[in-house]
């Protein structure tokens, strides 16, 4: 077996079409797929400023390459960097995201869940039987979209990829939140709202094995572990459940966005009228009438401790 368009020896197999590549084609394909994601969701347009959320793993780091390679060639783009440190022992290290924003005149903006509001991960997860993932997500997505604002961004990139997207879906349908898929897809939201920084997902239709191999071709200098606490997630339930169905019916995890993309509008409509309210605690934008992330500051005995910035 050889490469589709050059004959050489192939490093990966589409699943979506079944077509072998080499590593130079397949990461032309690669960074080809990325462009024209942008450029037929508008993700990204002239003067933005763009916040992009920097864990230092494999998809963050490859969408952080390919947003300042971008970035660079249009001259209209101001990207920064913010990185979330969680606390989890061993896991966390961002001295590689320093090393690389600073030889390429990026900021970097770091916060940590210890300076923001009083304990790292680790140390919430001994004070309190909660699953980590329910308290880790919650406080991650509030500071990305609270820091981002504070900085001045119009958009957020993450690096979300098709499984990620894939496996929301499928957890918000089990789950009997549709609702809360609406918001998802290339760029996230139903409504435009000042205290929503809207998110981009440029890798939103590259698989996650893609995005591995093309981290590992490029060299990046990222681990390929998985979080520590991920086993106890439901996300990891469904992350095993559809890679399974995958394996035994390729292209599932394709056919699970596509058919998505094609009622999201339909979504979007139903949902066009919710109101969104401001918690009665904070003022930070929630459906009710206080926020989840004060609803958990409380059950875990916590407290928000605004800081400023980290700039290097």
């Amino acid at each position: 077996m050889t490469c589709k368009n050059c004959k050489t020896n192939p490093v990966i197999t589409l699943t979506n079409n079944n077509v072998q590549l080499c590593k130079d084609c397949f990461i032309k394909y690669f960074e080809k797929k990325i462009a024209k994601t942008i450029e037929k969701y508008t993700l990204i347009e002239k003067n933005d400023k763009i916040a992009l959320a920097c864990s230092g793993g494999k998809d963050s780091f490859t969408l952080l390459y390919l947003l300042n390679k971008f970035a660079n060639s249009k001259k209209t783009i101001n990207l920064f960097v913010i990185a979330i440190d969680e606390g989890i022992h061993g896991y966390r290290e961002l001295e590689i995201l320093k090393d690389y924003c600073k030889e390429n005149k990026l900021q970097l903006h770091i916060y940590s869940y210890k300076e923001e509001f009083g304990d790292s991960l680790d140390e919430i997860l001994k004070k309190n039987p909660i699953r980590s993932c329910s308290i880790c997500g919650v406080l991650r997505r509030f500071l990305l979209n609270s820091k981002a604002r504070e900085l001045g961004a119009n958009k957020l990139a993450t690096g979300h990829n098709l499984d990620d997207e894939a496996q929301s879906i499928l957890m918000n349908t089990f789950k009997g939140n549709i609702k809360r898929s609406a918001i998802l897809g290339p760029i996230t939201g139903i409504l435009k709202d000042e205290r929503f920084v809207r998110r981009i997902k440029p890798l939103y239709f590259m698989l996650e094995k893609e995005v591995k191999t093309y981290a590992f071709l490029k060299n990046f200098p990222v681990k390929f572990s998985e979080c520590p606490y991920s086993n106890d997630a439901y996300r990891g339930e469904i992350r095993d459940f559809l890679n399974d169905l995958e394996n035994k019916h390729l292209g599932t995890k394709h056919a699970i966005i596509n058919s998505f993309l094609d009622i999201l509008p339909i979504l979007r409509e139903k949902y066009k009228n919710e109101t969104i309210n401001s918690c009665s605690i904070c003022s930070e934008p929630c459906s009710g009438s206080i926020c989840n992330v004060c609803k958990l500051l409380e059950k875990v005995n916590l407290k928000r401790k605004p800081i400023q910035s980290k700039i290097l």
